[in-house]
Order: C-alpha cells, then structure tokens, then sequence
C-alpha cells in the first residue's frame, strides 16, 4: 500500500514543509513514505474538530459506538500482510510476534465492543424519592459515569498496534463515547499511517462525524504538549519511558484546568525465589526467566528485570545454569536506534557500579547496523542494592539483576525498599509461602499484579486483568490500560436530582430500556424501579 505521509484530521490531510523519514532497524536502509511534522495550529484544529464530534459522540448509543469498534478491527484484518510487513521493517519485530499482536488488537476492540454493546459499565445507581421520610424526605438520585471528552492517545514503541493508533487506549476511549486524537509514535510511522486510514474508513462506514478520530505527526515536545495543554483536551493515555510520561504528568497538572494523565512508565517487575523452589526446579525456573527476560529483545514492560533469593548452594546453581542459558542466546534487534542506545547506556551505568558482577552474557551482536541488543545478566548482593541506585533504575533490554539476601526476613525487608511496580513474582511451595511470611503482604502494595510460580511478560487482555501499579510504574494505580476496566480511566461520575424523565439518559430511566445491570437502591438488579410503597 502506498503510504501518503500525511497528517489526518478528520476526513482531511494535510500537508506540511517540515518531513521525515523512517528506517529499519533490521539494517539502517530508509523506508518508503516522507511523513509530514505537524504544528501546533494543526493540534488546535484536531481538538476544535473532536469537541464538536463529542456533542454528538457523547451522546451515542452502546450499540452504535460497539458497531463502529467492531468495524475498526475488521478494517485491520482487511490490510492483511501489508500492514504485518510494515511494521516488521519498521520496528524489527518478527513477523510471527506482529501477527499475534493484531490479533490481541482486534480482541481488545472487539471486547470493548462487547462492553459499549451491553452497557453496564455506565455504574448507573439508583435512589428514588422518599417524600414522607422523617425528619426530612429524600430527593430523587440517580447517579451514572459519562464521557470525559477528546482524549489523547500516545502510540508506543514497542507495541506498534495493540498500544498505538487502534490499541487499548483508542478502543477504551471510543468505546465510552470519547474522541480520540492520536500522536502517532515516529519508531512506526507507516504502520500508524494504516491503521489510522482503517479507522477513518470505519469513521466514514458507520456515519460517525470526523472528529471522532485524528491522527498527528510530529516531535513529542512540539505537538504532543500542545496537545496535553490544548483546553480542549481532556485526558491522555500514554505508555512510555518515564522521563516523557512524566513530563507529560506535569505539563497536565500545570495547565488552568488539570486533566488527568494515565500513564504506564518503568518497572523492573521483581521476581523472588524461595527455597523449596529452588531446590524442586531451578532449571525450569532458569528457563522460565530467560524467556521472560528476553521475549521481545527485553523490551515488554513487564519484562522481570530484578531478582531475589537468599544466598545458598541451590542459588548458586540456578546461577549457573541461568548462565548456561544466556551465553547461547544470540543478539537481536532492537526497536529502534534511540532504545538500542539507551540500553547500551544503561548496560553502562550498572557496570560502573564495581560490586555488580557480570555473570554472563549473551553473543555478540553480527551486524552492527542492526541495532542488536547483547543480553547480560549481573549479579550482586543486598547491601549493594540498597546502596547503589543506578540498580534501582530500569534497563529497558535484555537485562536482569540477581540480587542475593542472607534471610528470609532480608526478602520483606528488600521489597519494602522497591518503588511502585507493574508486577512482583514470587516461585515457591506453600511451605515457601508459609515461611516467607508476610512477603505477598509486602508485595501487593508495591505492585498492581502479584504473580506465583509464573513470569510476568505476556498480560492477558481480559475483564480481570490489572496492567498498573504504584508511582512510577504509573502516575495512577487505581486503574489499568488492559483489560474490561481499562474504559474507566475516560469517564467521570454525574448524579441527576430531581431532573424530570424526558431529560434522564436512557441508562437512569425506570423502565430500564437498555436492560442493564444497575443499583437499586444498593441492590443489583436489571429490574425496573417501582416507587417506594407500590405494589406493581
């Protein structure tokens, strides 16, 4: 397919003097396509475009919003190998790997879908009017969530589309009634360019105004944080390195009107060993970490980054075969040059640090246009740890740090030092557990997914999933970016008193028109509401 480069607004694009171009990071070579810098007047003209879509967008129907998702993913599946190619030479992600995440992309509309469709989401609440109550009667509440309005979604890096121009934030935001403006990340612009074509013809296919769906280009510190403190804006979904996710954070709080930033940042992801574990299965759990470690070249944020074990003859084995492993394992491509050199540098700042040991590494990289990441693994003990916080800071790679202690009791006390994480694992036997204390205790106010016997990469897209935790792995962890709760990170509570039928949404009326799950008077029911004291 044959790629414009240009910026989308609605059903517009628009040209622009300043371009760029984008290379593989297979091999340097550039790629197809000159894509165009958008300004920050264009930004101002998304925004204005969506707020005018939002009057009506906002107020859409379940069915309609599920329809045009649903659409969404079968415009995807429509570009077929095209856009599965692109994104491999754009980004050096293997094929295989690019066509499972299409799949998770489309899961994810279509389970938003799901959920516009059946509309409980709304949380809708009902308290009817007790006028003979004594001493004083009782108004008419009726309380549900509603769409904030425009949001803007930051496409990452290392998730080219399940979070990028169509990923969960997108599918999340659209699905409550949110337009949706989009930073289309540069490590990808020629697959962001394709999928925003696809959104924009399911735009078009279900009668949608155009503002409902943007698509900009451009540097981050230009058009991205015009887009945050544009006054229209009024929420921002971002996965990203946490030096921009926080610049982000605070480029909203110090606006007039403060919006809220979900952003997904850093995380080492600790995985503790116990005892028994080790001496049951330290080469299952050796294999274990170095898939995990290395899925994805290291560049999954939940990629365990960190490990914890006390000192023994059976640690000391798992060692050793953790690197048996990693001396085989090849070097391979990075998602683009910048995070190629991050790493590099990061590799760099643990190794000054003298009592970190190298405990082996991984073969050399053969091309060194290819932007190869060489795996390491180091390793060092407690009072090191503490003292040293260069080896608290992510290494986005291929990397891990094993970490010895003396005691079980070392295990609580070292995870009572760790800043907020995505996840925290722990392998052991329920005697481990038993004795490890009130480590799970620890761990559950310092990550949003506790994880036993198990590794963390690869989080499943589904109702009960958690996909964030405590500052900085997230600038808010009451809520998640994967998963059926993602949707209420673009809605806000409206309680309706005393406000006449013919004016309540459809969601708050007594007969219960959509059938949906609601509170009445705090008990759960799809029942219509029936005035207090009546028999009907």
């Amino acid at each position: 397919m044959k790629l414009s480069g240009k910026n989308i607004i609605g059903t517009e694009v628009l040209r622009s003097e300043e371009s760029f171009v984008a290379t593989s990071p297979l091999d340097g070579t550039v790629l197809d396509g000159r894509f165009e810098m958008a300004g920050v007047a264009d930004v101002d003209t998304a925004i204005r475009l969506a707020l005018v879509a939002f009057e009506s967008f906002g107020k859409s129907s379940g069915t309609s919003r599920a329809d045009f998702l649903e659409r969404i993913a079968a415009e995807i599946e429509l570009l077929g190998d095209d856009l599965l190619q692109r994104a491999h030479l754009e980004t050096g992600l293997p094929l295989a790997r690019l066509t499972g995440e299409r799949g998770r992309t489309v899961t994810q509309l279509k389970m938003f879908a799901a959920l516009a469709r059946e509309g409980s989401w709304v949380d809708a609440r009902i308290d009817v009017a007790l006028p003979l109550r004594q001493p004083l009667p009782r108004c008419d509440l009726r309380r549900m969530l509603v769409p904030l309005g425009p949001v803007i979604v930051f496409g990452s890096s290392n998730f080219p589309l399940a979070f990028s121009v169509a990923g969960g934030d997108t599918a999340s935001a659209l699905a409550t009634g949110n337009p949706v403006l989009v930073k289309a990340h540069r490590g990808h612009p020629g697959t962001s360019e394709l999928v925003a074509l696809a959104v924009r013809r399911a735009v078009a296919a279900c009668g949608m105004h155009e503002g409902v769906f943007s698509m900009l280009h451009g540097a981050g510190n230009v058009i991205g944080q015009a887009m945050v403190v544009h006054p229209g804006s009024r929420a921002v979904g971002f996965t990203g390195s946490r030096t921009a996710g926080r610049a982000l954070y605070d480029a909203a709080c110090s606006r007039p009107e403060p919006i809220p930033v979900f952003a997904e940042m850093s995380s080492l992801n600790p995985v503790f060993l116990l005892s028994g574990a080790l001496s049951l299965r330290a080469t299952a759990i050796a294999e274990g970490l170095k898939t995990s470690m290395t899925l994805g070249v290291g560049q999954f944020c939940t990629k365990p980054g960190i490990v914890f074990a006390v000192e023994s003859p059976e640690f000391i084995r798992f060692r050793e075969i953790l690197a048996d492993l990693v001396v085989k394992t090849p070097a391979a491509t990075m998602l683009h040059s910048d995070i190629h050199q991050s790493y590099c540098d990061s590799l760099k700042r643990v190794a000054s640090v003298k009592e970190a040991l190298l405990l082996a590494s991984g073969q050399s990289q053969t091309n060194p246009a290819a932007n190869q990441a060489v795996v390491e693994v180091r390793a060092t003990d407690m009072k090191t740890f503490l003292s040293s916080k260069h080896l608290h800071d992510e290494v986005f790679g291929p990397f891990c740090l094993l970490v010895s202690v003396a005691t079980h009791e070392d295990l609580s006390h070292i995870a009572r030092t760790l800043e907020g994480q995505l996840t925290a694992s722990v392998h052991g036997t329920e005697n481990d557990l038993v004795e490890a204390g009130g480590l799970l205790d620890v761990l559950i106010h310092r990550a949003g997914r506790v994880i036993v016997n198990g590794f963390p990469t690869g989080v499943e897209v589904c109702h009960a999933m958690q996909h964030g935790g405590p500052y900085p792995a997230t600038t808010d962890s009451r809520f998640t970016s994967v998963g059926g709760a993602a949707l209420a990170r673009f809605v806000r509570p409206v309680c309706y008193q005393d406000v006449p039928s013919a004016q309540l949404p459809e969601a708050l009326l007594d007969n219960n028109p959509q059938g949906i799950m609601r509170s009445l008077d705090g008990v759960l029911s799809r029942d219509v509401v029936k005035p207090h004291g009546s028999s009907q």
